[in-house]
């Protein structure tokens, strides 16, 4: 013990990384699949992958916090513990980093052709593929690193194309022409996640369209006159008494000429401008669902360049979407059409990837049907198969699956799984091998990111073999995630686990809280709202950012405080000086003997009761997922009762050599750390190491 009576602070620069070393060199966060007897001794989690061009930041640090905890407690039980570890290709955030790349090197990913690009992708993953993983260690996270998995390793693919054309061959999955949110930016359909709503004032404008019996005029508001070339329909609310009479009339589309019918339909908010909405299926999504519903036209003027087709009209034709804006808006004052314009606040969906306003747009797409699937996810948070905590969030569940749409899977990416799917003329092969013969074509789109992933848990222990590992950990135990990829990841993976393997992925889904900046913004990199976990850790210590991020925790968004994790660099200091005092004071030979300790005077009884309140109080929160109490608790257990009443009032017995005294704090302090070590593992195990008999 000589090292800590020196040392007055627990030093984690010095400390951190021999012992995660010494962790990782022991075995212990690779399990044996076929020790033990029986699925009731293992405890399994799936790390949600991080995105293989990700860097550590706050959402991670604090989910891997979250999930340590929860398995480092669950080791300690005595169960066999794997902590699912892998990285997700991330499709388009990883295809848009080397195209980067590419531009810096005065190329494109054209010039390079498919294969050569593929090849430089794999090479920047091997480079820089590895830095999440490295972060995750600094945090201390016992992952199984010895069975790293990736999304588009050999066996995860195979999974994948078999996942898919198993799909296919039962009706689920089909291409079609429907509305997308097209990403013009990377020239690709894009997932729901990937699309953020950013605010932007357009102008609304009033134009008059004529009515087609000669006389009079609809007047519509639109902050988007360039896509009225497209417009195919005039909707009003059915009980709206202004245009009652008009229903079943046609209106002529300005500049256009074409007659456009004017109908009903529930959707429209009289509210809104005039009451009177212009609908273009191929570019609105709420217009493309009215548009079916009374089977409009559906004309597309906007192209996957982001550029006015032919369909616009010659005038308009390859102009940008803001130069055709511009000219339509002149063109109906010309004519006199132009009734009112204003500014308008109002939200846009911007791709997140390439940052240009999202073009919702009609694409030959493959998708998948979901409601079959989604029947037995909502009936396994109803039966309680599957409990999501809080229980606000399987509301939210429940109701997005009962009102579930297709699902696009397509990306027009070269980075990917490549759908399994090959075309000759009219001929279609559907299969995860390419056909015989001559002539084949491969569909050159990949699948959503999403759909690789939605395989995670089961296509990680090795699905669709029956191996060790999956006997042995699947049905995971816990999944912890985000609110934002309920939908997109959570309700996926449980539609696809209980389809392919016949049990929900999980047990319980802890759906923890989103730390937003000091002001109460999200946090940001580009807003400059952001703060770097690795940075704390370099400051405070891994314990420290741990303790505070599940000290910040709840079912609620809060706002980040470093008071929290300078209260979590003060916990591990008062329990390094605790154990300084108690193992300092300790009689030569004396060891932890494992046996229950007597209480020599009141107030040992009165701390050994309130031990056993603290360590009850510890399994009850890590069980129902409370990591804010946990945390919280520790810290007043440690600083009020153990330092501050106990130690103080035994401190003259130990100082007296009262052999009683040194053994009820050898074996409290034993005890404090084993409480302890799930939430701050670093200072606890240094001081383990040192304690006699440990």
């Amino acid at each position: 013990m000589s090292q800590t009576v020196q040392q007055t602070r627990f030093e984690p620069a010095d400390v951190e990384p021999r012992l995660f070393a010494r962790w990782l060199d022991s075995g212990l966060f690779h399990p044996d699949p076929g020790a033990g007897s029986g699925r009731g001794e293992t405890f399994s989690v799936a790390i949600p992958p991080p995105n293989v061009t990700g860097v550590l930041h706050m959402g991670h640090a604090l989910n891997s916090s979250i999930q340590d905890t929860l398995v480092r407690y669950h080791r300690m039980l005595g169960e066999r513990t794997k902590w699912i570890l892998g990285t997700d290709h991330a499709g388009i955030a990883t295809q848009t980093q080397v195209e980067k790349l590419l531009r810096s090197e005065n190329t494109d990913r054209e010039a390079l052709g498919r294969e050569a690009f593929l090849q430089r992708v794999w090479q920047w993953r091997e480079q820089y593929g590895s830095s999440i993983v490295d972060q995750l260690k600094r945090l201390g996270a016992s992952c199984d690193y010895a069975d790293e998995r990736f999304t588009l390793d050999a066996r995860y693919a195979a999974a994948v194309l078999q996942v898919f054309v198993a799909l296919y061959d039962k009706g689920l999955i089909y291409r079609d022409n429907y509305l997308v949110n097209w990403d013009p930016g990377s020239r690709s359909a894009i997932s729901d996640l990937e699309v953020e709503e950013r605010e932007v004032t357009d102008t609304l404008y009033s134009i008059d369209y004529p009515l087609a019996a000669g006389h009079g005029s609809v007047t519509i508001a639109t902050v988007r006159p360039e896509t009225m070339l497209a417009d195919t329909a005039i909707a009003v609310h059915p009980d709206d008494d202004r245009y009652e009479r008009l229903v079943g009339e046609s209106a002529i589309l300005p500049l256009v000429g074409r007659r456009l019918r004017i109908i009903a339909d529930p959707y429209v908010k009289p509210e809104f401008g005039t009451g009177a909405l212009k609908i273009t299926p191929a570019h609105d999504p709420n217009d493309f669902e009215i548009g079916r519903t009374h089977g409009l036209d559906e004309i597309s003027v906007i192209g996957e360049d982001g550029r006015m087709t032919a369909a616009a009209g010659e005038r308009f034709e390859g102009m940008t979407v803001l130069e055709c804006r511009e000219a339509v808006v002149a063109a109906l004052r010309e004519e006199g059409r132009i009734a009112g314009a204003e500014p308008f606040l109002h939200n846009v969906p911007h791709s997140n990837r390439s940052g240009e306003r999202i073009e919702p747009l009609i694409s030959l797409q493959w998708f998948m049907r979901m409601d079959e699937l989604a029947l037995p996810a909502i009936d396994a948070v109803k039966t309680g198969r599957l409990r999501i905590h809080p229980a606000s969030q399987s509301r939210r569940y429940v109701e997005w699956l009962e009102s579930i749409r297709p699902w696009c899977i397509s990306r027009q990416l070269w980075w990917g799984h490549q759908i399994p799917v090959w075309y000759r003329g009219q001929e279609r092969h559907v299969g995860s091998d390419p056909p015989e013969g001559e002539g084949w074509a491969r569909d050159p789109d990949v699948l959503d990111t999403w759909f690789s992933s939605a395989l995670w848990p089961f296509a990680t222990l090795g699905w669709p073999e029956d191996t060790p590992e999956r006997r042995a950990f699947y049905p995971t135990d816990v999944l912890s995630t985000g609110r934002d990829i309920l939908f997109l990841w959570v309700a996926r993976m449980v539609m696809l686990g209980i389809e392919f393997t016949g049990d929900v992925p999980f047990s319980d889904v802890y759906v923890h809280s989103i730390i937003q900046a000091p002001d109460g913004r999200r946090m940001s990199k580009s807003l400059g709202t952001g703060v770097d976990p690795l940075g704390l850790i370099d400051v405070y210590g891994a314990d420290a950012v741990r303790f505070g991020l599940l000290a910040m925790s709840s079912t609620q968004d809060v706002r980040f405080s470093e008071e929290r994790i300078a209260q979590g660099q003060q916990l591990a200091n008062k329990l390094w000086n605790a154990s300084r005092l108690v193992l300092s004071r300790l009689p030569e030979g004396m060891v932890l003997s494992g046996e229950p300790v007597l209480a020599g005077a009141v107030e040992d009884a009165w701390i050994l009761s309130r031990l056993e309140r603290a360590k009850a109080d510890m399994r009850h929160a890590l069980e129902s997922f409370d990591f804010h109490r946990a945390a919280l608790g520790l810290y007043d257990f440690v600083y009020g009762e153990l330092c501050d009443s106990y130690l103080e009032l035994v401190k003259p017995r130990l100082y007296a050599g009262d052999e009683g005294a040194a053994r009820i704090g050898l074996a409290v302090l034993s005890e404090t750390l084993s409480i302890a070590h799930p939430l701050i593992p670093f200072v606890t195990e240094e001081i383990w190491g040192f304690l006699p008999g440990s």
